[in-house]
């Protein structure tokens, strides 16, 4: 089993899901990762649905180990401390001045350790005007310009999964990272932060690059058009996508599928530039066709032509597919609430992937253990 961070030890203050998921990120990849929790209550993720093993909490926190800890108290503090003197990494995502309120700030921690590289997530940054506001998934999706390509103009709704938050904890894992490769140069560690709002800022690339260099404005079909992508409903109720992009076999083999020879002859399908245009003249015409029959016939038949197609799939219908069967995609483990089953990491090393995991921890559940070495 490839594990390429093993021995490489990651003392994690993260709550919710940025600081968790960059923890989770180097776990996976074989790193020991030391939860460090508040007593009584832990990372207060786990609360989310009663009890202290929330579905919420179990998604960012396998392949970790937990310690119960309240560093204003001073022998906590210096079983903390300890602790810090032998780790290669440190990860919190506390607002801006919690750290140093509880003694676990960069200054101190680096000055017990200088080989330590410390991870600071932060919902706006670490100083500036909005350095104070209080950052949540949906609030760094809107102010970094990602939300708004999200929203249905018509019925405008907050959709979707917690993306800023689980981007921002990836980005932080990235940064952690290239800080232990220039360790290996350097022998010292380094201080590395992100935001919430950079990191999304980041992750909508596109979006800004089309204004800085073209003077676009994007807006929430600007993609889909360009694209060519399409969703369907299929006659038994469930839905399809299509991705058409721009080669014309994709669109001679789609009038192939659709019974429909003539159709790239009519105004709105004569070119990629006219399909753009009329791109809820292409919907209106496609849909009914797709309509007339069920999802897997149509899925067959595109399949078979090489239209590029999948299924609007379901998180049960992913797992039941052929696919994430073969790529072995779903692992599980024993764990305290009975069977854990988690999505495996999707990296593979030298075509070796990793099957193993741990279920997440309980709160405290490693104290004895690791407080004693």
């Amino acid at each position: 089993m490839a594990l390429p961070l093993e021995g490489v030890k990651v003392l994690e203050m993260g709550t919710f899901i940025t600081g968790p998921a960059a923890g989770m990120m180097l776990a996976d990849l074989g790193a020991e990762v030391v939860k460090v929790e508040q007593t009584g209550t832990g990372d207060p993720f786990r609360a989310f649905r009663g009890g202290l093993y929330s579905p919420h909490f179990q998604t960012y926190n396998r392949n970790k180990k937990s310690i119960a800890l309240d560093t204003r108290q001073a022998d906590d503090l210096a079983a903390f401390d300890a602790l810090v003197g032998e780790a290669d990494v440190f990860i919190q995502n506390f607002r801006p001045g919690v750290a140093k309120k509880i003694g676990v700030d960069a200054a101190r921690l680096r000055g017990l350790n200088e080989r330590l590289v410390y991870a600071s997530i932060s919902g706006f940054g670490a100083t500036g005007p909005d350095r104070d506001r209080p950052a949540f998934d949906t609030v760094a999706q809107a102010a970094s310009g990602f939300l708004r390509l999200l929203l249905n103009p018509a019925k405008p709704r907050v959709v979707g999964p917690a993306i800023a938050d689980a981007m921002t904890g990836f980005y932080a894992a990235q940064g952690i990272l290239a800080a232990l490769y220039e360790r290996e140069r350097t022998g010292k560690g380094r201080l590395v932060e992100t935001s919430m709002f950079e990191a999304m800022a980041h992750f909508n690339l596109d979006d800004f690059t089309h204004l800085l260099s073209d003077d676009q404005l994007m807006g929430p079909y600007s993609r889909p058009h360009v694209s060519q992508s399409y969703v369907f409903e299929c006659a038994d109720g469930k839905w399809l996508a299509l991705h058409m992009s721009s080669p014309p076999k994709f669109w001679e083999n789609l009038a192939t599928a659709v019974g429909q020879p003539d159709m790239l002859s009519l105004p709105a399908f004569a070119s990629r530039e006219a399909r753009i245009a009329h791109y809820e003249d292409v919907v209106a015409f496609l849909a009914p066709i797709f309509a007339e029959r069920p999802r897997e016939a149509w899925l067959a038949r595109l399949t078979e032509l090489e239209v590029p197609s999948a299924p609007v799939a379901t998180s049960a219908e992913v797992l039941e597919s052929a696919q994430a069967k073969h790529l072995e995609l779903m692992v599980s483990a024993p764990g305290p609430m009975g069977e854990y089953r988690t999505i495996r990491s999707p990296l593979s090393f030298d075509g070796e992937r990793s099957l193993k995991v741990t279920a997440p921890p309980l709160l405290g559940a490693d104290n004895d253990a690791i407080l004693k070495r």
